[in-house]
């Protein structure tokens, strides 16, 4: 059994065969991270210290991540004590019954679900994460939460069909309100940070726009947050259809950017991608913030260019989705 130390101070235990990111979760630290599987990168962080050991690719690192120490928390465990590893902080994750409170079509292929909680259940989590929805025979898939902390307490998704998946065939086929679920949450580290940056810019493709909506709500309840500074919100898709929810911005010095990748000719807006509309716009990438969530493609490529560009490594926040039948 090996100690991990991490920045703040605080230090935790690592077995082998388990991920360091499930050792810091079992002691009540929350580590940064997303799909959890290695693809994504958000957990990357630097070893300064301390041997670990990888059970899991990490697909995500390049030879010179590796080269300059930089492992994935969510593939590895420690072999021996470890300094000195980054830890968002303390976020308590819970299982809970909950209810289809409300469904409603947001377009062709994405489903709008309310769920509801049993009373003074108390879930608290941060604009921006995610949550596990388990469903009927245990089948469990991951979807970020689309609205900011709500004084009743209910959950908005925006669930995309995927085509012969397991609990598409549910939510689109059998669903029905007051049907009894279980979720699990909050999840993820995908969330607001305080930083010093001018512009904050948010990259989205499909239902990725869930938790910018969420974020989005946060800052208008706390505009003094974010006095000064610029938004911009680029929202990627196929075809129009696909732009199936418009931000109010009023109240919020803010840039709204749909983008379309597909777009018949009667199409007036942006086309291409989102990471390029960002580099068209001439922004002062060095004095910016990003927040990306989506595709992992999207992800992979707007990380690149956008920091080729001079985007600071650390202003980079992003939630990679995963796709599960």
């Amino acid at each position: 059994m090996a100690s991990v130390k991490i920045s703040s101070g605080k230090s935790f235990n690592s077995a082998a065969g388990d991920s360091m990111l499930d050792s810091a979760r079992a002691e009540g630290l929350t580590l940064e991270y997303s799909c959890r599987t290695g693809r994504c990168g958000v957990c990357k962080t630097k070893v300064l210290s301390g041997e670990t050991e990888a059970f899991l690719d990490e697909l995500s690192l390049s030879p010179e991540d590796n080269l300059n120490g930089y492992v994935l928390t969510c593939c590895r465990f420690a072999l021996t004590d470890v300094e000195d590893i980054g830890a968002l902080g303390d976020i308590k994750i819970r299982t809970l019954p909950c209810r289809i409170d409300a469904l409603g079509v947001l377009a062709s292929n994405v489903l709008q679900v309310v769920l509801r909680l049993p009373p003074n259940s108390r879930f608290t989590y941060l604009p921006g994460q995610y949550l596990d929805v388990i469903g009927p025979g245990g089948v469990r898939r991951s979807y970020s939460i689309a609205n900011a902390q709500r004084e009743d307490e209910k959950l908005e998704l925006h669930i995309r069909e995927v085509g012969q998946g397991v609990m598409s065939a549910y939510w689109f086929g059998a669903a029905e309100a007051n049907d009894l679920l279980r979720l699990e949450g909050p999840l993820g580290t995908f969330s607001l940070r305080e930083k010093d940056a001018r512009n904050i810019i948010f990259l989205a493709t499909g239902t990725g726009i869930a938790p910018v909506k969420a974020m989005l709500e946060q800052i208008k309840k706390a505009p003094e947050t974010i006095m000064g500074k610029q938004i911009f919100v680029y929202w990627g898709g196929r075809t129009e259809s696909d732009i199936y929810w418009q931000p109010e911005l009023a109240q919020l010095a803010a840039v709204f950017a749909p983008v379309l990748s597909r777009a018949s000719s009667s199409w007036s807006g942006r086309t291409g991608y989102v990471q390029a509309a960002v580099l068209e716009d001439g922004i002062d990438l060095t004095q910016s913030v990003v927040y990306a969530c989506g595709s992992e493609n999207m992800i992979f490529c707007a990380r690149e260019v956008l920091q080729k560009a001079g985007l600071p490594e650390r202003n980079f926040y992003a939630d990679a989705f995963v796709r599960s039948n």
